[in-house]
């Protein structure tokens, strides 16, 4: 467990699991992506939904390729319990910020941009709202670049769907 975050367990969209650490696939993905005469951008984003007494964490790595559509890595957690909404999302940002600390040395590398997404709206009638400058202020000065809603797809859309 590193700050508090569990070792994730990856997986690819088809169920696939991935049984080495995840540095050692995202690299394998990049030599053969690069091999193809693919460009990639990647994007981290987090989510989690709640249903009755059980919260459902998603965290997906999503690689697009120029011009050329994309696929995923995906990390689900279960956890038993509430806990309040600031805290959810603020445990969602540090997942993200977790699996981009991890890479962010290897993208560097093979020159891969990197953005890291958080499930938090910009618009001030949202409840969501009250963790923007929390959660802006965490992945900036890790030296992420940062989106949130409605930028924000790798969580509001690819994270959401999977958890």
């Amino acid at each position: 467990m590193l700050n508090g975050i569990p070792k994730m367990k990856w997986r690819r969209l088809d169920g696939r699991r991935i049984e080495v650490p995840i540095e050692a696939e995202v690299e394998q993905i990049l030599k053969r992506e690069r091999a193809q005469g693919q460009r990639l951008k990647v994007y981290i984003g987090s989510d989690s939904q709640v249903r009755g007494n059980l919260i459902e964490f998603a965290t997906v790595i999503v690689f697009l390729r120029e011009k050329s559509g994309g696929f995923m890595l995906i990390s689900n957690e279960s956890r038993v319990g509430r806990i309040a909404l600031k805290e959810r999302l603020l445990y969602e940002v540090a997942r993200s910020v977790d699996i981009a600390y991890r890479l962010c040395k290897l993208l560097d590398r093979y020159d891969v941009d990197l953005e890291v997404h958080a499930d938090i709206n910009t618009n001030p009638r949202f409840k969501s709202n009250a963790t923007l400058q929390d959660a802006m202020g965490y992945i900036l000065a890790m030296g992420f670049e940062f989106k949130a809603k409605p930028e924000a797809f790798a969580s509001t859309s690819c994270a959401n769907k999977v958890c």
